[in-house]
């Protein structure tokens, strides 16, 4: 029955369907609709506006106007599909696939085993010839590239109510309706789409990177001064926009638009994504890109989006171009998968028909073979690249709630490895010795690398944190001595440091990831106190921390110290650690010219130890105590100064065996008396048996031997 109703809406017009709420109803905003009379005429009901509805919009947009097809008398929540569900998904970010109703859809058939059909969407014919050159210069970076000229569109329309109200139920806003289109679509298939005036393209579309000093204004208003690592939509003269993130102001499409330029493309994601991270970018484009997109996907995308476009704009549509360089475009993943890994992995066995069926509704492509199956990843999964990568989408599809709990098996001890020392014991000994321990970046700068260890070049950063922080170390000097003038700056007088980490060795084949023991020590020897002397650290000192730390292996009395030049320490005092003609550290004194250049408070010293290579050596062997003293003979010799005491030592104790306990120097003397060219070293031997007190004749028989093979070996005389 015809009911009068009255209403002042500037859009209210004859023949319009509307939304209209009768007495008794109450309004999503509380109101409840009555009989009332407006300007002298009763009124039964009201005619409602979409924000009266609680679907958005405002009242200047006026009444809500329906499809003339809108059956009359519907319930406007029936014809408008109001009382659906609306279910918010988290997606992991390895998930980009399910980004759009149709990823949801084809994961949930394979959840419930529904079966997927495909998505048939037909091709729009071309209607007019019209077709814009497109030229990809940057092709790892948009391997694919499709457009479509639709002319003619009409101006004056607005997206229907179906189209505005879905994407209102999306969490997005009807902009225009070639836009809300866009939007519809990406939300559809997970495609990302782009609309450009034709009037703001110049002769042609160019994907390149930016171009050093070129700004873009973006849709939102923002000015951008771009990066050469950016990647922008342009024409011949200008950039467009900013490639799968935003589109510029002055090519956007706008109420007065009659020509455009639909997009549809495939970015890369990891570039993409560093661009928007760059420009603190959020849209919902780049979030899909970011998390990649189906490279096979922007040919469906550009002709359900020409479909949506003609139906509710019309228009006139040109042929798709297409510009695809299918060398650059991502390989799908093909896997190896064997039954025996499936049932080690997951517990359980799963029938072969299962295991196809599964992998097949995820949409991989499955082959039987002896060992189990050969699998193709689809386009759209770009996490799936491994066979745990199969096995857990088993899982997932098996149902992780019908895979029985079963008990953890019995934890085995590691067995201790005789030949390692522990870490810690390391550290420890350094910590006892009045070093502290620090933790620093294993990225350094540039600069410091180049001082410190120019023999190696380093591994450079892709993407460092800063100029100041751009390649890998290859000493642990560079960050000890950052951590010392750190110190030093804040008035610390005597700093004892020491790291344990790894070293970044690269050569043409592989980066070698070396442990290592690093140290750097400044100052006093010793903390200050009253009854003590008080002494600056010396070569001696870090020599005696380094000796201590080979003394945990037989290396103490194995390695040569070998007076070498390094480009980072003192020409006079650094020492080339050799164990068996390899080089396993270094020890010495910083170079004098350094100092300042680090702005470090001199004398500084450093040692670096390799740990694999002195961890590799036989460990200590401890004997029982002899419970027979022992017995004390010191000797002076005299011997040409070129001669390295360490020499002395080790000739003394293979010319003595078993019966020499312990040799030390206790003297070292230059000058009067002695020869030029020559020093007087003297030596405490300390001679001890385990199964009997030793004789004089036999001690002096033993000094005897030494003393004439120091004399054949090193031409030393014995002083008397």
């Amino acid at each position: 029955t015809p009911q009068p109703i009255v209403c002042g809406a500037p859009n209210v017009r004859a023949g319009l369907k509307v939304a209209v709420a009768l007495p008794g109803a109450v309004l999503p905003g509380g109101l409840e609709i009555k009989e009332a009379v407006l300007r002298g005429q009763t009124s039964c009901g009201m005619i409602c506006s979409s924000q009266e509805l609680g679907m958005g919009g405002n009242q200047e947009q006026g009444i809500l106007e329906l499809a003339q097809d809108a059956p009359v008398g519907m319930d406007l929540r029936e014809y408008l599909q109001l009382n659906d569900q609306i279910v918010d998904i988290a997606i992991t970010a390895n998930r980009g696939d399910c980004l759009s109703i149709k990823g949801l859809a084809r994961e949930t058939a394979a959840l419930l085993k529904l079966g997927n059909r495909p998505l048939n969407i037909d091709k729009i014919p071309a209607k007019i010839p019209d077709v814009l050159k497109i030229e990809i210069i940057a092709p790892k970076r948009c391997s694919r590239y499709q457009g479509r000229v639709i002319r003619n569109i009409k101006t004056a329309v607005q997206s229907p109510v179906w189209l505005q109200e879905r994407l209102r139920r999306a969490g997005l806003r009807s902009i225009h309706p070639v836009v809300d289109v866009t939007n519809y679509v990406m939300l559809e298939l997970g495609q990302p789409l782009h609309a450009f005036d034709l009037r703001a393209i110049d002769e042609q579309i160019v994907v390149r990177t930016a171009q050093p000093g070129e700004k873009l204004q973006l849709l939102d208003g923002r000015n951008l001064l771009l990066d050469a690592e950016d990647l922008v939509v342009a024409d011949v003269h200008k950039p467009l926009a900013l490639a799968g993130i935003m589109g510029g102001q002055d090519s956007g499409v706008v109420s007065e638009t009659k020509d455009l330029f639909l997009e549809s493309a495939f970015f890369q994601a990891i570039p993409l994504s560093l661009t928007a991270r760059r420009y603190g970018l959020q849209s919902d484009s780049a979030y899909r890109y970011s998390r990649g997109v189906d490279f096979e996907l922007p040919s469906q995308a550009i002709e359900r989006a020409t479909q949506l476009l003609v139906a509710i704009v019309g228009g006139e549509p040109g042929p798709v171009i297409d510009k695809t360089d299918f060398n650059d475009l991502p390989k799908p993943a093909s896997i190896l998968l064997r039954k025996s890994q499936i049932a080690r992995l997951l517990g359980i066995e799963i029938p072969d028909g299962e295991v196809k069926q599964n992998l097949e509704s995820l949409g991989m492509q499955v082959q039987s073979i002896p060992e189990g199956w050969a699998v193709l990843a689809p386009s759209y999964r770009y996490d799936i690249h491994l066979e745990v990568d199969l096995i857990e989408e088993l899982g997932r599809l098996h149902g992780y709630h019908q895979i029985a709990p079963q008990p953890m098996g019995f934890l085995t001890q590691s067995v201790i490895q005789k030949s390692k020392i522990p870490p810690s014991r390391w550290l420890n000994l350094l910590v006892d010795r009045g070093y502290g321990e620090a933790i620093t970046y294993s990225f350094i700068s540039p600069h410091w690398q180049k001082l410190l260890d120019p023999v190696h070049t380093p591994l450079i950063l892709s993407n460092p944190i800063s100029a100041e922080l751009s390649v890998m170390r290859t000493s642990l000097w560079p960050g000890l001595l950052q951590a010392l003038q750190y110190n030093q700056n804040r008035q610390a007088s005597r700093v004892k440091l020491f790291e344990y980490g790894l070293n970044f060795i690269h050569d043409r084949n592989q980066i070698h990831q070396v442990p290592a023991l690093g140290g750097v020590a400044s100052g006093l020897a010793y903390p200050e106190q009253w009854a003590t002397e008080a002494r600056p650290l010396d070569f001696f000192d870090i020599k005696s921390d380094v000796e201590a730390l080979l003394q945990l292996t037989h290396l103490k009395l194995s390695v040569t110290w070998q007076p070498n030049p390094h480009p980072a320490l003192h020409p006079g005092q650094a020492a080339e650690i050799l164990y068996k003609n390899e080089r396993i550290g270094w020890v010495g004194a910083l170079h004098p010219a350094l100092i300042p250049q680090l702005n470090l408070n001199g004398p500084v010293y450093l040692f670096e130890l390799k740990l694999d290579m002195i961890n590799s050596s036989q460990l200590n062997e401890f004997k029982n105590i002899s419970k027979f003293p022992g017995v004390r003979r010191d000797i002076a010799i005299t011997l040409s100064k070129t001669v390295p005491a360490d020499a002395i030592i080790k000739f003394i104790r293979i010319a003595s065996g078993k019966l020499l306990n312990n040799v030390q120097i206790f003297d070292v003397y230059q000058g009067q008396n002695i020869e030029e060219g020559q020093k007087s070293i003297a030596l405490s031997l300390i001679f001890q048996d385990v199964a009997k007190t030793l004789k004089d004749s036999e001690i002096q028989a033993l000094v005897d031997d030494i003393v004439k093979g120091l004399a054949h070996e090193f031409s030393a005389k014995l002083r008397v």
